[in-house]
């Protein structure tokens, strides 16, 4: 009787490591299939209340209810996301979080002082009209400084879009840091800071390496002191910010390659 009863034991354990593994392969697959998420997920982020993980069509979120706003945005963009649509300016709540989760909605932000900010732009997705409606999403949006949001953000958007027209490929991540003040009824943390960090493939079919690939960081105040200055002036490393907001960026490109590319401040 005690021999089968271990026999039995033995079998149920078995089976249950046979489970686990299929499903960790499942959910490692389904990483892998998403090309934002094709060098990692900065925050490891999953369906926790302050790190879920939204994945839409045009990129892909970790969300924390508790703020009311995205941990981190990551997208890749070359030339196939890029065409002639008109910005959808259809603000609206993201249907897609859960129960427990407050819901932004776009009069949120009103006489707030602070601009909804995209995090993935509009101008990233001109493809179809799909993809440049979901960046209008609400969870996509960000309390920011009219400076920060029409001035310095804006024009490193620009910039990045202005690489991928020389035939690069990027992949983008960037979010908002600590809590400067909170608005809709202390709903929604305004960042104190932006952040953002960007990957350049010069050689966007190859294996990557540090001769074929670099890297460019900023961190701004979320703040009108950054009115008339250039976005140049808030470079700094990946390492950097990984330091101050925790995420670990690009974690699937080869370790050598990694430490190489992220400790170095962009320059012209």
């Amino acid at each position: 009787m005690a021999a089968k009863l271990m026999r039995t034991i033995a079998n149920f354990c078995r089976a249950a490591v046979v489970v686990l593994f299929l499903f960790l392969a499942g959910c490692s697959s389904r990483a892998s299939q998403n090309i934002h998420l094709k060098y990692g997920n900065p925050s490891q982020a999953n369906g926790s209340f302050n790190n879920y993980l939204l994945e839409k069509p045009g990129y892909a979120l970790a969300y924390s209810c508790q703020a009311g706003i995205a941990n981190w945005v990551s997208w890749q963009l070359d030339q196939s996301w890029l065409g002639t649509v008109d910005r959808s300016d259809n603000f609206r709540p993201d249907v897609d979080l859960p129960s427990d989760c407050y819901v932004v909605r776009p009069n949120d932000y009103r006489g707030s002082g602070y601009d909804r900010g995209h995090l993935i732009p509009s101008g990233d997705r001109t493809g179809n009209l799909k993809d440049n409606s979901d960046t209008f999403l609400m969870t996509n949006m960000i309390p920011q400084s009219p400076a920060n949001n029409r001035e310095v953000w804006r024009e490193l958007e620009k910039y990045c879009r202005d690489l991928v027209f020389q035939g690069n490929e990027l992949y983008i991540v960037a979010g908002g840091n600590g809590i400067a003040k909170k608005i809709a009824q202390s709903k929604v943390n305004v960042p104190e800071f932006t952040w953002k960090v960007v990957l350049v493939l010069e050689q966007p079919n190859a294996e990557i390496t540090a001769n074929n690939s670099y890297t460019i960081a900023v961190w701004m105040p979320n703040s009108e002191q950054v009115r008339n200055t250039n976005w140049r002036d808030y470079v700094s490393s990946v390492d950097e910010i990984e330091k101050k907001t925790g995420y670990n960026f690009f974690a699937e490109i080869s370790k050598p390659v990694q430490k190489r590319i992220e400790k170095s401040i962009y320059s012209l």
